[in-house]
Parts: C-alpha cells; structure tokens; sequence
C-alpha cells in the first residue's frame, strides 16, 4: 500500500513514518468498488478526500422527471472530495457513480490535518483544490453557452486538444455524451447530423473529425 501512495504525485513528498500511523489507524485505507455502485449519496456528508487509482467515478445529478445528466468526470488519477472536507456543510451536492469497476484510495479530514504539517504536500495539496476549481469554472463556462451546438463544439475541440489527434476518438458513448451535455440522446443525434450535413465535422461511430 505504501508503494501505491507513493507513486501519487500529490504524496510524493511524505516519507513513510508520516503514512504507516495513518494507514494503521484506517484513517488512510484503499477499497474497491464495481461497476455500477452509487459511492455516495447526493447530500450525504463527506468525510474523506479521494483518488481514484484504477476505473472511473461520474457526479451526476437527477432531475424531478428522473433524466440524469452527469456533471463530471473522475478518471484515473483525479482527486474528489478534496474541496468539501474542509467546508461548514461538507455535503456531496451530486451523486457519485461508479462508470467502471475502480480502486479508490480514501484519505480522512484527519489525516490530511496530520499531514498539513508538511510545507510541501501543502502546497500539492492546495494545487489539488486549485485545478478542481478550474475545472469547475470550465465546466460552468460549457454549460452556461447559448447553444447545444456551441457545447458540442466546445467538448470535441477540448477532446481533440487532450487527445493531440483529429480525428479525435469520443471516450464515452453517445448515450453518455449527452448525459454529460444535459440533453436527450435524440438531440445530440440531431445536432450531430447537422454539424455533418453541413461539412463541420465527419462522423464514423465515435471517430469524430473537426473540418
């Protein structure tokens, strides 16, 4: 276990006698989870920051009409939690999926307290907090576009970006990429038509090529 927490950039600066106490007192503990479990309830209380080691976690929302639409994305490496542990109401506010089976390493609000008293995991630490930040605002930015269109572009030109590749391979089905959008698998369908009809982009399954 040790030579998991290691090999965590976020970790790298801890030496083992700073851990071993953690890990024994389980107040740093790994678990695994299968696909399809909910890990956490929307409004249920956190008390552990998160990286997922293995698989990948979704936060996704529900709306009154039971439609989900997920918010975002967990894959391997990425850290949750981190910016509740701390907070007066410390309450997931999504729901927290399972999207394949995952190895989780949980960390307690008293570890990280412990282990605050090392200046550089610190600093780790808070640039943990500032790129989940950036990742909300970015998130809020997609979302809060005009248009269905405008999302879509602005997803398959990121994806394209992060992959260095056009065409670019969508990393989710289409079902999903919609959830991930908040809108109807038909809708996306259609706007994806359009966008190839119209020469923007070509389409082949989930090869995708940005014209």
């Amino acid at each position: 276990m040790l030579k998991t927490i290691g090999a965590i950039p976020l970790f790298a600066p801890l030496k083992e006698e700073e851990l071993i106490p953690l890990i024994r007192g389980q107040e740093i503990y790994l678990k695994n989870y299968r696909q399809g479990v909910t890990i956490y309830q929307q409004r249920e209380k956190c008390k552990t920051f998160d990286v997922v080691l293995t698989g990948k976690l979704v936060a996704y929302s529900l709306s009154e009409n039971g439609s989900s639409m997920t918010l975002f994305e967990f894959p391997q490496g990425h850290v949750l939690g981190a910016n509740l542990l701390f907070t007066a109401n410390g309450s997931y506010p999504f729901n927290i999926y399972c999207m394949a089976d995952a190895q989780v390493l949980h960390v307690s609000r008293k570890a990280v307290e412990e282990l605050l008293h090392n200046y550089e995991f610190t600093l780790n630490f808070m640039e943990t907090l500032s790129q989940n930040s950036t990742r909300l605002n970015r998130k809020i930015s997609i979302n809060s576009r005009r248009s269905l269109r405008e999302n879509l572009l602005e997803y398959l030109k990121q994806e394209a970006k992060n992959q260095g590749a056009n065409p670019l391979t969508l990393p989710m089905s289409k079902k999903q990429l919609a959830d991930h959008l908040g809108v109807q698998r038909p809708s996306l369908f259609r706007e994806l038509k359009k966008l190839k009809d119209q020469g923007i982009i070509e389409v082949d399954n989930r090869k995708i090529r940005l014209l």
